[in-house]
């Protein structure tokens, strides 16, 4: 499967580069594609080599390429193959009903946040009470997991030593575009049904005290 995704990556530079510089797809494979995977084993594991900067020595395998086609081939594998960020994510319901109340809860959060890196950093939002969501985005999975889970220890010790209590609803996890956009609706539809129950006790307290 890696050697198939690898071809498929490798399928697309060369055919965005055909189309771009008007030349047949096989003619730059044997212009480009067949020589990197002769020498490299995949001409993919050879374009990734290009992002450090050894295009040059990368290329010399191939002397029939023009300088514009060179150059729109570096271009794409720079745009396309390098490294992407990961968005990583935790979901936390944070309270305290003691004395310390929302101060309690606004310290532990930062307690937590205290605890990002800089190619890791931490950010924290409030979807509507008592839901938080943290969030990292890093180009290590296993750091952005470790850091959120630190986060969360932290969290969890000075919230219970407010006082408070917290409910981890989902562990941290890397998720996609498409996650993402689906934990969106449902964060609008929980704030939506938070505010109502919020403004229905607001209204409840009014007629009581009537």
């Amino acid at each position: 499967e890696e050697r198939y995704n690898k071809a498929k990556a490798v399928h697309r530079v060369m055919r965005h580069v055909a189309d771009r510089q008007g030349k047949r797809l096989e003619e730059l494979y044997e212009m480009v594609g067949w020589p990197l995977y002769r020498k490299y084993g995949h001409a993919y594991d050879a374009l990734k080599l290009c992002l450090s900067g050894d295009d040059d020595d990368v290329l010399q395998v191939c002397p029939n390429i023009e300088s514009a086609t060179k150059n729109c081939l570096l271009d794409f594998v720079k745009k396309k193959l390098s490294p992407q960020p990961i968005k990583v994510r935790a979901d936390l319901e944070v309270t305290c009903f003691s004395y310390s109340g929302i101060n309690a809860i606004r310290e532990a959060l930062i307690h937590g946040q205290r605890e990002c890196v800089d190619v890791c950093p931490i950010q924290i939002r409030l979807i509507a009470p008592p839901m938080y969501v943290l969030t990292t985005m890093t180009l290590d999975k296993e750091l952005g997991i470790q850091t959120l889970t630190l986060a969360i220890s932290a969290i969890t010790e000075k919230i219970l030593e407010r006082g408070g209590k917290i409910d981890i609803k989902m562990s941290p996890k890397v998720v996609s575009a498409r996650e993402e956009e689906a934990f969106s609706a449902t964060e609008t539809v929980f704030a939506k049904t938070s505010f109502l129950e919020l403004s229905f006790s607001a209204f409840c307290c009014t007629v009581l005290q009537r």
